[in-house]
């Protein structure tokens, strides 16, 4: 069982998902600390943790062709430790790129491309990801990543506060796979992000710390073409609002977690729907105020004053409710995202939807369920029994968790 602490930074971070433009103006940027290298010259590194991402990959001196200042140092490889194509990690990383796989190279040459235009590019590298016993001594396991050398476009944004990013997938070469495959945990994932945005929280690899009660627990579905924690909704609505799902014949939808966004996407009707349901918000003691560039929608006091906290105008808003299973309620299971869950209070004061159009998101048909609407809730990803499950936390340091757990330092 290994053990991380997510620590979180505010910060404007930019949000991706490969061949996906997605724009944050503001947010929050979850990410932890892991030690890698040899134990008497390691460096800490600052990953943000993304469920969204196959391939960890931090920021490199190979040399650095444009790297960001990054929190740390430039990770430094060792030609001995390079990956050469004929390996399998190799062709994993490359089937899905445009250039051919190469076998008679003598590295691994990766890119990953956005659609924004923005990439990272580099070669694979293996080194030893350093893992501390709560009791204080060390495990190792030599991991195969992204030696980042080449980013460009506004994924530099975020890399001003962290070094790179952590993998947490259900492909073969992220983190959690390859422990899995070497039997060192089974292939579960879990994590939890503090409620209070002052707040952090923790991620964990392998089952020991999954609860034996309280989940809830759905079917995860598969993805022909890219290995993401996904599940089915039957129906979802804003109160007693019935919001349109773009999937088959518009009776079933996707739903895709995602610690990677910020924010929360909604197909476009089912957007513009939420939105039009959101007018009868400015008739209460709330007014559109377009002028805030935060968010696409953001909402002022009509007394003019600053909004200080979402327990002040969370009442004039409804939960929305993603059905999951049959689309009979009694024997249906649910995922409710209360207004704390999709709303933010901007730097002036106003209140603002975090929630946005996903026309361009993905594939343009599925549920984004970004970091704002994860917040208070642990959820696992069961890779081995193929399902994902959540429940509702505080995220402090799992009471679970003894001096025989290992964890990565945080």
């Amino acid at each position: 069982m290994f053990y991380l602490q997510v620590l979180v930074l505010l910060t404007p971070p930019l949000r991706f998902f490969p061949s996906v433009v997605m724009c944050i103006l503001m947010g929050m940027l979850y990410y932890t600390r892991i030690l890698v290298g040899k134990p008497e010259d390691g460096q800490y590194y600052h990953l943000d943790i993304d469920t969204g991402s196959d391939l960890t990959w931090i920021q490199c001196d190979a040399p650095c062709t444009s790297c960001a200042k990054g929190a740390n140092q430039l990770y430094k490889p060792r030609k001995d430790n390079l990956v050469r194509s004929s390996e399998p990690f190799c062709v994993e990383v490359q089937r899905n790129q445009l250039t051919e796989h190469c076998e008679s190279c003598h590295q691994c040459d990766y890119e990953i491309e956005y659609a924004d235009h923005s990439y990272s590019m580099g070669v694979l590298t293996k080194d030893k990801f350093h893992l501390k016993l709560h009791n204080g001594s060390l495990a190792e396991s030599d991991i195969v990543f992204g030696c980042g050398y080449d980013q460009q476009g506004l994924l530099l944004n975020t890399l001003l506060k962290t070094d790179g990013i952590l993998g947490l997938s259900r492909a073969k070469i992220s983190l959690p796979s390859q422990l899995a495959s070497r039997g060192i945990i089974s292939n579960v994932v879990g994590h939890c992000l503090a409620s209070d945005l002052n707040g952090e929280g923790y991620i964990f690899m392998g089952s020991d710390l999954v609860p034996s009660h309280g989940m809830t627990w759905v079917p995860m579905l598969h993805h022909p073409h890219l290995e993401v924690y996904q599940m089915q909704v039957t129906k979802m609505s804003y109160g007693n609002a019935m919001l349109s799902l773009d999937g088959e014949n518009g009776r079933v939808g996707k739903v895709l977690f995602d610690t990677g966004s910020s924010y929360t996407y909604f197909p476009n009707q089912a957007y513009s729907q939420l939105v039009t349901s959101l007018q009868e918000v400015s008739d209460l003691e709330l007014t559109r105020d377009d002028s805030d560039e935060a968010l696409p929608i953001c909402w002022r006091a009509k007394t003019n004053s600053p909004i200080s906290s979402l327990s002040d105008v969370k009442k004039f808003f409804r939960p929305i409710t993603l059905q999951i299973g049959s689309k009979w309620l009694i024997i249906s299971k649910k995922l409710l995202i209360q207004p704390e869950d999709y709303l933010i209070i901007s730097n002036k004061g106003n209140v603002c939807l975090g929630i946005l159009d996903g026309s361009n998101v993905h594939d343009g048909s599925t549920i984004i369920i970004g970091d704002i609407s994860m917040r208070g809730r642990l959820i696992v990803y069961d890779n081995v029994k193929q399902r994902i499950g959540w429940m509702k936390s505080d995220c402090v340091r799992p009471s679970e968790f003894d001096h025989n757990v290992p964890f990565f330092q945080g």
